[in-house]
């Protein structure tokens, strides 16, 4: 019977509700105490009492006989919210009254006025409605007591002796508490991984990506203007500094020409009296008239000197070397100023720190490359010091923006991330990346993924490079991972609030990390 059919049978036909102390009159009708009672009161005026359903008329006022039944099956059905969802019915009621809870040694369902009695007599493992109710052995065909930890199956009291004998066996509530304790726990933790995940999630929809695009426009569109102004005054200047040298250039040439000018006039007159004295005929004439052969020689010495002397000999070309000096200095000033504007992180030196460093890790002399080893060290135990593998950079970060670069072995497997100087040094929360105090890159099998307090995240890219580059913008709580490739690839980002000052860290596992620096 549908929910709402039978409560319809089970609402009193004055009040229209569920029947409340239900009673019945002669002709079989049921009401509520209440409401017949007052209807009664109103008839006693007029000294004739009716039915209020089938108008069957009684010469005295009818007496009221209480109708239990009818009560119980009323109560059952408040009591039992979740009969639409079962729809499984009290297996004692005589009418269809919804269960509340089953019994499994009992393989019955009860409402709620049963479930009463049920629970004041015995102690039965009672369950949500179920019409599947078969929780015996199916072997021996007695009740399910025991659980049997060693097969992970539900048994009874024969299977203990016989086909489960000498295996871990407790009793069911216990082997339920365990297991409920054991779910309670896994639940804590995902419920944390879900609070976390929330705080994601609306850390990300908080994001207002149009504003990060339009500040990060407004401020590439600034600096390019300033770029732009720099190259028309420096076009400008270069200009002006080709029309001087032009000037310059022009007027030193136009008075080498005059000096060639009046040079040649005088080379025309020798060659003119040259020419007379060679086209004499008299020898003695010629001979007495004209100068010694050591003259002569001595004149072609005199014309190279002029020649060398000449004011404006190698002024006949612009200074393009000055040119390009002006450029190259307003270039190198250009690209400092953009570099500043864009808050580009800075390069910087890391140096690995011993004293963090685990008996099995071999440390450089230069202090930049760290190297598992089989060997154990037995360095002098300090406070500082893991015990496992791992090595600290030595200084942290606590503000600005940073960026440096390492080269890693193709072969075992690493860790390289940063961490806060509180973590912990032993046990397997000393882990880079099993904790909440540190975030990293791991390499191993040849695939790439991310730890942050031991929840590890797989990355879908292929290791193309061993050359990574890693960049801390402290103030934004940025950490990047990179592979320093061509083109440069972006792995991941973690975006943290940090409250601590920062370390980098590796952690190594037949493998060996080396700190590089990238080319000015």
């Amino acid at each position: 019977m549908a929910s709402s059919d039978l409560r319809d049978e089970l609402s009193c036909s004055i009040c229209l509700d569920i029947y409340t102390d239900p009673v019945t009159l002669r002709c079989g009708h049921n009401f509520c105490r209440d409401c017949i009672g007052r209807t009664l009161d109103t008839q006693d005026q007029a000294g004739l009492y009716s039915c209020p359903d089938c108008r069957e008329d009684f010469l005295e006022r009818p007496s009221l006989r209480r109708n239990a039944t009818l009560r119980n099956i009323a109560q059952g059905f408040l009591s039992a919210p979740e009969l639409e969802v079962s729809g499984i019915s009290c297996t004692f009621c005589d009418f269809p009254v919804p269960a509340v809870r089953s019994c499994v040694q009992c393989e019955t369902s009860l409402c709620g006025h049963h479930l009463m009695r049920h629970d004041q007599c015995v102690e039965h493992t009672v369950t949500a409605p179920s019409a599947s109710l078969s929780k015996k052995c199916e072997v021996h065909h007695k009740v399910l007591e025991y659980y049997c930890t060693t097969d992970s199956v539900c048994i009874c009291g024969l299977c203990v002796s016989s086909g489960h004998r000498g295996h871990k066996v407790e009793l069911l509530r216990d082997a339920l508490q365990r297991r409920q304790e054991t779910m309670r726990n896994v639940l804590q933790k995902i419920t944390a991984d879900m609070e976390e995940t929330e705080k994601s999630v609306q850390s990300l929809q908080d994001r207002d990506i149009q504003e990060e695009a339009n500040g990060l426009t407004k401020r590439v569109g600034a600096t390019l203007g300033d770029i732009r102004g720099q190259l028309d005054a420096l076009e400008e200047k270069v200009l002006n500094e080709i029309s001087r040298q032009k000037e310059q250039t022009s007027l030193s040439i136009l008075g080498r020409i005059q000096h060639l000018e009046f040079r040649k006039e005088e080379l025309s007159e020798e060659m003119s009296h040259m020419k007379e004295l060679c086209t004499m005929e008299d020898p003695i004439t010629q001979l007495q008239e004209s100068p010694a052969d050591d003259f002569w020689e001595a004149q072609v010495g005199l014309m190279k000197m002029k020649s060398l002397d000449d004011p404006c000999h190698g002024v006949d070309h612009l200074d393009e070397g000055l040119i390009s000096e002006m450029l190259e200095e307003a270039f190198l000033k250009i690209m400092s100023d953009v570099k500043l504007r864009l808050r580009r992180p800075r390069r910087t030196s890391l140096l690995l720190d011993i004293h963090t460093a685990g008996n099995q890790v071999h440390l450089s002399d230069d202090s930049k490359t760290a190297t598992w080893s089989k060997k154990n060290y037995r360095y002098p135990e300090t406070s500082q010091r893991f015990q496992y593998p791992q090595i600290l950079s030595i200084g942290g970060f606590h503000t600005g923006q940073h960026y440096w670069e390492v080269e890693t072995s193709d072969t075992g497997g690493w860790r390289v991330g940063m961490c806060y100087p509180t973590m912990d040094r032993t046990g397997d929360q000393s882990y880079l990346g099993d904790n909440d105090k540190s975030w990293c890159l791991r390499w191993q099998k040849n695939q790439y993924s991310v730890l942050h307090d031991n929840v590890e995240t797989m990355l879908s890219l292929e290791p193309l490079s061993h050359r990574l580059r890693m960049c801390l913008d402290y103030e934004a709580g940025k950490l990047s991972f990179y592979e320093a490739g061509d083109p440069i690839r972006h792995l991941h980002t973690f975006t943290v609030t940090f409250n601590e000052p920062l370390h980098v860290g590796f952690r190594l596992l037949k493998s060996w990390v080396k700190i590089i620096y990238p080319e000015e």
